[in-house]
């Protein structure tokens, strides 16, 4: 089940014409939540206040989020194994996700919060 942080509606994954998409991005999240984004990233923050927000909040843009992203996707295009190169893609799903929470916090005039 996915829902907003800030209350809006709540989705489940569960439509059958969509299933190998919510597998997907279930394992993005994992891998954000549990594994290597974890590890090296959150230092016990929230996604939203890890040092991705709290960057791009400073330099005012997204960009550098966009540029980890492109980076992972070259990156996983020359990898020798298909577990490799899954890896590096569900994490460029999670940089692009965290430029959707940019973008949803700069329209909600929220940018005190990226630095706060």
């Amino acid at each position: 089940m996915i829902g907003h942080s800030d209350g809006g509606p709540v989705y489940k994954l569960d439509d059958p014409n969509y299933q190998r998409l919510a597998d997907v991005l279930e394992r993005a999240y994992d891998q954000a939540a549990r594994g290597k984004g974890e590890e090296r990233h959150a230092n016990g923050q929230r996604f939203e206040d890890q040092p991705m927000q709290t960057i791009s909040g400073l330099l005012k843009t997204d960009g550098g989020m966009a540029f980890q992203a492109i980076k992972k996707i070259q990156e996983a295009r020359r990898l020798p194994t298909r577990e490799r190169r899954v890896a590096e893609l569900l994490g460029a799903i999670n940089y692009i996700a965290g430029m959707v929470i940019y973008e949803e916090r700069a329209t909600k005039n929220e940018a005190a919060e990226f630095i706060g």
